[in-house]
């Protein structure tokens, strides 16, 4: 067996029927020419019969009294239970009618008496296009790992017809077994300096919060807890979900990088804060202070692929507001280049256990039915996933876009992810279906990229 960490353990504990806590992916793709009309079904049935499922896809979470929770590996996989099936009907087959499917599919939890993972294979959409929305749940993997699995089992070659499904290949670190007597033979010694590292940064981060509250720093790091609670953005997260997207050219992008010498996540932030303060003023809610949105961040070691989730969460205050594109862009590089440089002066094991902490009070808050009446960590979560740059393809049908969809933390009735993928940045929106007009934040997000391309022309010419 294989035992959970205290990250991963907390995305069971936060888990609700109206809060399911997975992580998921809508992977739109073009048949090859001459394809006949059962490809897509053929696809489905090729699918079930790739029943040699490895870890950690034949593992169940085993809860016990008298211990931490741990994944048990099964013998065997029905994969009839995993594996779906759908057919649009012609007429309701549009990208609107898809994502409202999509919807559906992403608002129940994932049956903890099975492994938790499913794939759904959507035939009948329109000009010889299919889609596979697959879902895993957070404690099996974050966005990141998902996104190098996902790539793993496509080829790069139109011509390649071989294919590996995911749950076919073994990630990770190896056997459960051998992976829990290297934990055990670890040394007493470098379980106290992870301790100590522990205590110390978060110390640092304590003292970091205490200047920010006095304001004798600035946007060393956004305080949580103080993000304005009127807003349509946030409250008491219910069962029912509504997605989105928004897609620009990684090439625009990197135009006004190279012109403003800022990076992807400055830019990304940017056209969302912007499309945020737009949104809230159709919805008559006109901020007088920075919008606070709550950011995952890495904290994986380059090159570490261990499974499970390794990632902190970090408040990060936006610009003040303001109508000017390129002010706006210049505000936030402020304030990430400040948060980057507090995440690096602390242990990651610092920014795990802030992590922890600052969720555990918003959690409780959500259990309580309290979420309406106490104040938000944060606005809304903005994560960043970086995907393949090359096109991808199965059986020859290429992969045209990979749009993610994650889950809501507490309070937030909003998430957004950002995933790069072969020359487009795509902005997935996933939200309670209380939000109003989700698909109206969608074109914001694309005006306001061309309003900052506009301000940024400008500010060079």
């Amino acid at each position: 067996m294989s035992k959970l960490s205290l990250l991963d353990l907390a995305f069971f504990v936060a888990e609700s029927q109206a809060s399911p806590k997975h992580v998921a992916g809508l992977l739109i793709f073009k048949k090859p020419p001459k394809a006949g009309v059962s490809f897509v079904k053929n696809l489905y049935r090729d699918y079930l019969a790739a029943t040699d499922v490895k870890a950690p896809f034949n593992r169940v979470i085993q809860f016990s009294l008298s211990a931490m929770p741990s994944w048990r590996t099964l013998d065997k996989v029905d994969l009839n239970q995993h594996i779906f099936y759908h057919k649009l009907d012609q007429g309701h087959n549009d990208r609107r009618a898809l994502y409202a499917f999509v919807s559906k599919l992403h608002a129940p939890r994932l049956d903890r008496s099975r492994p938790l993972w499913e794939v759904h294979v959507i035939d009948g959409l329109p000009d010889g296009t299919f889609a596979l929305y697959q879902k895993m749940h957070h404690a099996v993997a974050d966005g990141v790992t998902m996104a190098r699995w996902t790539a793993q089992g496509f080829s790069e070659s139109a011509g390649d017809m071989t294919q590996q499904p995911i749950w076919t290949v073994r990630h990770g670190a190896g056997p459960a077994r051998t992976r829990y007597k290297d934990e055990m033979m670890k040394s007493v010694w470098a379980q106290v300096a992870s301790n100590g590292k522990r205590v110390l940064g978060i110390g640092r981060l304590a003292a970091m919060l205490l200047l920010e509250s006095v304001k004798l720093t600035k946007n060393a790091i956004a305080l949580p807890f103080v993000a304005s609670a009127d807003t349509p953005l946030t409250g008491q997260v219910t069962a029912g979900r509504q997605f989105a997207t928004a897609a620009v050219s990684m090439a625009r992008v990197n135009a006004i990088r190279e012109r403003t010498r800022s990076t992807l996540n400055h830019v990304a932030l940017t056209c969302v804060d912007a499309a945020l303060h737009r949104y809230l003023q159709n919805q008559g809610v006109h901020l007088g202070r920075p919008i606070t949105i709550q950011m995952p961040v890495n904290l994986r070691a380059e090159g570490e692929k261990t499974v499970g989730n390794k990632i902190g969460i970090v408040q990060v205050e936006l610009s003040a507001p303001t109508k000017d594109p390129y002010v706006r862009l210049r505000n936030i590089g402020f304030s990430l280049r400040n948060v980057r440089s507090m995440i690096d002066s602390v242990a990651p094991e610092a920014i795990e256990s802030y992590t922890l902490i600052t969720g555990l009070f918003g959690q409780i808050a959500e259990m309580l039915n309290l979420s309406n009446r106490l104040p938000p960590t944060g606005n809304t979560l903005v994560s960043n996933v970086p995907g393949p740059k090359q096109p991808l393809y199965l059986r020859g049908a290429r992969m045209l876009e990979m749009h993610p969809i994650s889950t809501l933390p507490p309070s937030n009735l909003l998430n957004i992810t950002l995933f790069s993928y072969a020359g487009e940045l795509y902005f997935g929106l996933i939200a309670t279906d209380e939000l109003p007009h989700l698909e109206h934040l969608g074109e914001y997000l694309v005006d306001a990229f061309t309003e900052l391309e506009t301000s940024v022309r400008k500010a060079h010419s």
